[in-house]
């Protein structure tokens, strides 16, 4: 875990959360879900333990898209923004979009998760990280 505490916001500023401390791992997810979700190539999870997350305004501004699969995606009903992501066995983590914290982490993402559906146009074998063709359970 690494104590900071980490702030981030959506791109309107309607919400902010707030994460005490974050887990150890951080993927990147190549899923073709994450995928349309974020209109990018991949998207970027740190977790963090319920009990070590918190929304600090806005919470009400968040939408939730449940998939076919179960999972939940949160964005902000107002921007747009890709918030957070809650998998069926989420086992009490709650993982969110990097991309949306106001300072980067100490942290490095330490895997590439479900490059099975991978874009073509985008090089992952340089970067000495792990390749799962499915997905792992981030954890910390």
């Amino acid at each position: 875990m690494s104590d900071a505490p980490y702030q981030g916001q959506c791109l309107c500023g309607g919400i902010q959360y707030q994460a005490v401390r974050v887990a150890s791992k951080m993927g990147h997810c190549h899923c073709s879900m994450c995928q349309k979700f974020h209109g990018a190539a991949f998207s970027t999870f740190a977790a963090a333990i319920e009990s070590d997350f918190r929304w600090v305004q806005g919470e009400n501004l968040l939408q939730t898209y449940t998939a076919s699969n179960g999972t939940k995606r949160k964005f902000c009903k107002q921007c747009g923004s890709s918030m957070v992501f809650e998998s069926v066995e989420s086992n009490g983590l709650i993982e969110f979009s990097v991309a949306t914290l106001d300072v980067s982490p100490t942290l490095k993402p330490d895997a590439h998760i479900h490059t099975g559906t991978k874009v073509d146009w985008v090089n992952i074998d340089n970067e000495g990280l792990p390749m799962f063709l499915n997905g792992r359970t981030i954890k910390g």
